[in-house]
């Protein structure tokens, strides 16, 4: 298993496309336990326009997004599974804090590491950071389920 993923490996397994797709590259996996990723903020995310215009900040339910599709592709690569053949489904969030705001030209670095996994339920704990500064983080819960071929 590769331990980087570009722009085509992650979309073999997610199924989101622009503007949804919020995970750039995948720096560093370590199957079934943790993954690091990327998102970079740009000043064209299509958000930006009403949020706010003159002062733009990415909405805080994006960045639990983004740490949520990075959580799902280390749930794809720890069960060595596609898009096309499984999905992951978002089963709750538990203790997401915000901290500092997110702008135009921040490299948002995304953490998810594996607290616990039982029954095709994970739980991970998942962390946003810019320039090695927490911004948000969110205790998550998905599903890995198959999906008809």
């Amino acid at each position: 298993m590769e331990s980087e993923l570009n722009i085509q490996d992650i979309m073999k397994r997610l199924p989101h496309r622009y503007p949804f797709l919020l995970v750039d590259r995948v720096l560093h996996v370590e199957v079934g336990k943790s993954l690091r990723a990327i998102k970079n903020v740009t000043i064209n995310e299509p958000f930006f326009q009403g949020h706010f215009p003159a002062m733009p900040v990415m909405p805080g339910v994006l960045i639990i997004e983004a740490l949520a599709q990075a959580a799902a592709l280390l749930a794809f690569v720890s069960e060595d599974k596609y898009g096309e053949n499984a999905a992951v489904y978002f089963a709750g969030i538990d203790k997401a804090r915000f901290r500092k705001p997110v702008t135009p030209g921040d490299r948002l670095e995304l953490l998810a590491n594996v607290s616990r996994r039982r029954s095709g339920m994970w739980q991970m704990e998942t962390q946003a950071l810019v320039d090695g500064h927490e911004v948000a983080s969110a205790l998550l819960m998905a599903t890995l389920r198959e999906t008809a071929p």
